[in-house]
């Protein structure tokens, strides 16, 4: 098996593909030693299905804003929530934020390996976008800035930051700040990805609101959950949630092992044990929302054209 795979690794270096990436062994005036297209494979893959989460989180996030759907506010209140033609709509937004989400991801990732060729993906921040959609648009467009006016903003912003790019201030200015707020910069975004993984909206379901703590350990099913996301009764008795704490227990268990693809393996392992919808840790209840996720699933491969969000 090794024998067959540094083969397949040898005659990747020798083509052109190899020699652009500068793979070891391709003959290229700067090889990366080390850089295998097996390893690279690997590596990908791993990065995709660790940050395809952000696919449905996005789009759920900014969801939230509203987008351009709009309700009559003085008859079903300032958030529209019992609109039953408004929240049609949303559910149009999401699935056009999924799209967007997926579109400007591949985009970027294909050009940041091609013509930068560093082994970094890119995708939508999801610390900003939460700061877009509760902050200043807010819940359904409640707060002081349009949706529309705050996306202006976001467009001038982009434009800025290509243009200090261009002309090299961006590097300075990244320079200028001091490595510790760098490095708590970075473990704050993981806190916050992690808090978002321990939610029930995009994760296990281990913390859910309390009205005294904001958040509490909750892990329970979802038919025990009040209109608030408050756990009622049986908590920790979730199926979702231990099926998550085991996954965490299996890459942990196969890190220490020092397996290849331990995260990979992990991650595959515990999403196809979620699939089957008659058990208690299927990610696809028989509720609307689980029937809702389930039919998209189904699809496999599709493709839904923006309808709303490009106006």
């Amino acid at each position: 098996m090794s024998s067959w795979i540094d083969g397949i690794n040898a005659r990747v270096a020798r083509t052109p593909f190899g020699r652009w990436f500068r793979l070891e062994g391709s003959g290229a005036k700067i090889e990366r030693a080390g850089s295998k297209f097996s390893i690279e494979l690997r590596a990908g893959l791993t990065t995709f299905i660790a940050m395809a989460y952000i696919i449905s989180t996005n789009a759920l996030i900014l969801t939230d804003s509203g987008g351009t759907c709009d309700c009559d506010r003085e008859k079903y209140g300032p958030t529209c929530d019992t609109d039953p033609a408004y929240s049609s709509c949303l559910q149009e937004i999401k699935l056009d934020m999924i799209t967007a989400t997926c579109a400007i991801s591949c985009m970027a990732c294909i050009l940041m390996g091609s013509l930068a060729n560093l082994p970094i993906a890119l995708a939508p921040g999801m610390g900003l976008n939460a700061y877009f959609a509760y902050t200043v648009v807010g819940y359904h467009g409640t707060g002081k800035v349009s949706y529309r006016n705050a996306l202006s903003a976001v467009c001038i912003e982009g434009l800025i930051f290509f243009v200090l790019s261009v002309v090299g201030l961006r590097q300075w200015f990244a320079r200028l700040i001091p490595l510790s707020l760098k490095t708590a910069t970075a473990s704050g975004i993981g806190i916050y990805l992690a808090f978002i993984g321990l939610q029930s909206s995009a994760g296990i379901g281990l913390i859910t609101s309390n009205s005294a703590t904001l958040v509490e350990l909750g892990g329970c099913p979802p038919g025990y959950r009040d209109e608030n996301n408050v756990c009622t009764a049986h908590h920790m008795e979730g199926g979702p949630t231990w099926l998550g704490v085991l996954g965490l227990m299996l890459i942990g268990t196969m890190l220490l092992y020092r397996l290849k693809g331990a995260i990979l393996i992990g991650i595959v392992i515990i999403a196809i044990i979620s699939w089957p919808r008659p058990t208690a840790v299927t990610y696809f209840p028989y509720t609307p929302s689980g029937d809702e996720a389930f039919n998209f699933f189904k699809k496999v491969v599709t493709f839904h054209p923006i309808k709303r969000t490009l106006a």
